[in-house]
């Protein structure tokens, strides 16, 4: 059961990672990208990568708290 509720929560979220790769970088240049006023001098493909991680570890916090109040109380306090 374990297994297939970390599915529910990773698989989605991986999807919705690489949908917001692509409308993020559809509108900004990777070479563009800048942190706390500074460029970023990573090649375009460790860019795109970074971002996806990230994206990808936001949907599934977010995924997973969708799944965690999806639960009944007595699956909780299991």
């Amino acid at each position: 059961m374990l297994r297939q509720r970390l599915m529910w929560i990773v698989w989605p979220a991986f999807l919705m990672a690489g949908v917001l790769e692509m409308l993020v970088f559809a509108m900004v240049d990777p070479q563009d990208v800048h942190w706390f006023g500074t460029p970023v001098e990573w090649s375009r493909q460790a860019i795109y990568t970074a971002a996806f991680f990230v994206f990808w570890a936001v949907t599934t916090v977010s995924s997973g708290l969708t799944t965690l109040l999806a639960m009944s109380p007595v699956e909780v306090n299991d």
